[in-house]
């Protein structure tokens, strides 16, 4: 049987990417991958960290012409001048993280695969205030309006209704049409890809879903909301307080809960299956996964950094 390969974007040069890496390819994985990185900063952090790693390198072109015979580990170089294996992170890296986000949509456009992952990313510095992560960035680059972000774990998935805003933009952002997107998108990607129909659970905005003020968006917006989805047949109910729809008890009841903001519902998630839990970007014109954790820069070069978030997510992605 022929895999499609998954292709992953390293990211940020700087973070324990390669360092976990190194540990999961060690794993049995059925797909080809094709790693989007710089040959030598690999070879760098390989030596201090003490890890073998074969790689075959490949051309953009000739992927795309199909003229290169995969291998397990597939690597596009991407030069990237670094003395030190370890530095801090700044924006010099921005230009390097770009054409290798550029290279995976260039693949992903001429049907080299529709699997993708990309390491963490310093969005303090990459992304340089213009976009809230990099779910809306990729959103952008494929003229995507309709997307969500899940937290996906097999036994219980989370996804927050706005993403990266801060807090006092929250309530602005709240609005009908915005939850009646998320409900339809999520319950598309259960159909198709766990061919099940999904049980959602959807947070309130306020504590209690009560408000001391004279408008209520748990009220106004959205009840009302879950209530017209009923009658469209999805499995939905809320809202339900964000304090106690995690409870035990509570949770079971649900594949996933839709909360109004990012760590109303990813502090949670994150508490109950730390790295068992994987970032999908739905509604992409490819399956986007990420490991859920951040570039981690004080743990560079330690050798303790946890895989299975990237061990995880190209599980997910290895069919």
């Amino acid at each position: 049987m022929n895999y499609k390969p998954i292709i992953i974007v390293a990211g940020e040069p700087n973070s324990v990417f390669f360092e976990i890496f190194f540990k999961v390819i060690k794993k049995k994985i059925k797909s080809p991958i094709i790693l989007i990185a710089s040959e030598k900063l690999i070879i760098k952090q390989a030596s201090v960290l003490r890890k073998k790693i074969s790689l075959n390198l490949i051309n953009e072109n000739d992927v795309i012409k199909k003229k290169n015979n995969l291998k397990k580990i597939n690597l596009i170089n991407v030069d990237f001048k670094q003395t030190k294996a370890f530095e801090k992170i700044t924006p010099r890296s921005n230009e390097y993280i770009s054409s290798c986000f550029q290279i995976a949509l260039r693949l992903i456009k001429n049907n080299i695969s529709n699997k993708f992952i990309n390491g963490p990313i310093s969005k303090k510095t990459f992304l340089k205030n213009k976009f809230n992560g990099i779910t809306e960035f990729l959103a952008k680059k494929t003229n995507t309006k309709d997307f969500a972000m899940i937290i996906y774990n097999k036994k219980l998935s989370v996804c927050p209704l706005t993403t990266h805003l801060p807090i006092k933009y929250v309530s602005k952002r709240i609005n009908k049409l915005e939850l009646i997107k998320k409900v339809r998108l999520v319950d598309k990607f259960w159909k198709i890809k766990f061919n099940k129909k999904i049980k959602i659970g959807v947070t309130g905005l306020n504590p209690h879903c009560e408000s001391i003020d004279s408008f209520n968006e748990d009220k106004s917006i959205i009840y009302p909301t879950i209530k017209k989805l009923k009658k469209l047949k999805y499995d939905i109910q809320g809202p339900l307080a964000a304090d106690t729809i995690f409870l035990k008890n509570n949770r079971k009841k649900f594949n996933l809960i839709i909360g109004m903001y990012h760590d109303q519902v990813l502090a949670p998630i994150k508490t109950l299956f730390e790295y068992e839990a994987i970032n999908i970007t739905i509604g992409l014109p490819f399956i986007r996964v990420s490991p859920d954790h951040g570039p981690n820069e004080s743990m560079l070069g330690k050798n303790k950094s946890n895989h299975l978030s990237l061990h995880n997510s190209i599980k997910f992605l290895d069919f």
